[in-house]
Formats: C-alpha cells, sequence, structure tokens
C-alpha cells in the first residue's frame, strides 16, 4: 500500500529552463557554423561523415527574425536491407531565433510542437524530457558534422 501512496507524492518533472536555453543557444552557434554564411532560401550543405554517411542541411524558410532549416542523416552505400534502411531517416526541423541567437527543434520524426514536459506514461510514450532530449541529439549531429564531417566547397577563382 505504501508504494503506490509514493508514486501518488512524486513530483512531477520540471524541465530545467536554463539548461535548455543553454543548449539552444549553444546550437544555434553551430548551426551558423555549419550553414557558413549560406543564408538564402532552399540553399544546402551535406557534410559527409564516412562512406555510407552523411547529413544535409536545407535553408526552407526565412523570414526578418528567424529562419528554418532541415537537417536529415542520409545513407550513401547501398545497405543490405532496403526495409530496414527506409524505416529510419533520421529528420528533423529547426527554427533559428536570430535576435534570441537560440536554434530550437521545432518537428522530429514527424512530430510537431514538441512538449517541454509530458506526463509519463502517455498515448505516443514520450519521454518525460522529449524536447530537452531532441534538441540534445540535434546538437549531438551538429558536434558530428563539425569534427568529422566534410563538405564539398566552390573554389572561386
Amino acid at each position: 500500500m505504501s508504494f503506490f501512496l509514493n508514486k501518488q507524492k512524486q513530483r512531477k518533472y520540471q524541465p530545467n529552463l536554463v539548461s535548455l536555453m543553454t543548449l539552444c543557444s549553444n546550437n544555434y552557434m553551430l548551426l551558423t557554423k555549419l550553414l557558413a554564411g549560406n543564408d538564402k532560401l532552399n540553399e544546402q550543405r551535406q557534410f559527409f561523415i564516412n562512406e555510407s554517411l552523411a547529413y544535409r542541411i536545407k535553408i526552407i524558410e526565412i523570414t526578418r527574425y528567424t529562419s528554418v532549416v532541415t537537417i536529415e542523416q542520409q545513407t550513401i552505400k547501398a545497405i543490405n536491407n532496403a526495409k530496414i534502411a527506409n524505416l529510419f531517416k533520421p529528420r528533423m526541423e529547426i527554427r533559428l531565433y536570430h535576435d534570441a541567437r537560440m536554434a530550437e527543434v521545432i518537428k522530429s520524426q514527424d512530430v510537431r510542437q514538441i512538449k517541454p514536459r509530458y506526463d509519463y506514461p502517455n498515448r505516443h510514450m514520450h519521454q518525460q524530457d522529449e524536447k530537452q532530449q531532441i534538441n540534445q541529439f540535434l546538437h549531438d549531429w551538429l558536434h558530428l558534422c563539425l569534427s568529422m564531417g566534410q563538405t564539398l566547397v566552390e573554389l572561386k577563382k
């Protein structure tokens, strides 16, 4: 009986706003480095990690104070099982707030409007700190692109 009482008294998860805002600021800085001044609609950059993995960043929306970019993982070499290759194609949409210098994931794997906190368990089995985790995942991708990625650079004469 005491087990059930303790469960009811547990406090709900509270997002750490300072941590989330710091993460979004870091993501903005990393994204602007990767975009390297490319700021036109539909411009894209591709970062090759190895012979079978690449990431593509594309600008899909530009307004006065914000931009929206997509980043997606791409497999270059054919994987033995095409069904598995098509099943897992990670993709995120990120809104860059230029005035606040922050970048936040606004869509991931077709999930839009990611809440800062979810009750758990929930219908879609999102983690309580889903927003924090998705933005951390973006951070890891951006670091990978910066540290290991190679991109095609157009040389001007």
